[in-house]
């Protein structure tokens, strides 16, 4: 799927009401580890101001080294039902753009308080 044929799809469309639902906050990325026994993944948290620090377990070893995560302004789900990967919970998602091996973040290009509502 290429993105377009998602929105062209009319059964696709989601209401105002269900977007908001979606709590997406800017956060800095504060830690970042690999997980152990995994070739993919690391362990993330992430600091949303107010709203406190999440954890995520993440499949971009690949794509970013820690350093460069490291003090990253993101976006982040931050009301995704939590999961276990790898042993790791996984409290949200950091939000990322993909087109078959390509992958970059979603990333803050002006200065907004961690924690923001993305809407």
């Amino acid at each position: 799927m290429t993105g377009e044929e998602n929105m062209d799809d009319p059964a696709k469309e989601v209401s105002i009401d269900e977007f908001k639902r979606l709590e997406m906050r800017v956060g800095t990325v504060v830690e970042v580890s690999r997980v152990p026994r995994t070739n993919k993944l690391y362990k993330v948290v992430v600091d949303l101001g107010v709203h406190g620090r999440k954890k995520t377990a993440t499949s971009l070893v690949d794509y970013y080294k820690a350093e460069e995560l490291l003090h990253k302004r993101v976006i982040f789900l931050a009301n995704l039902k939590p999961t276990t990967f790898a042993g790791q919970k996984s409290e949200g998602m950091l939000l990322a753009a993909s087109e078959g091996e390509k992958l970059a973040l979603l990333v803050i290009e002006r200065d907004v308080p961690d924690g923001s509502r993305v809407s």
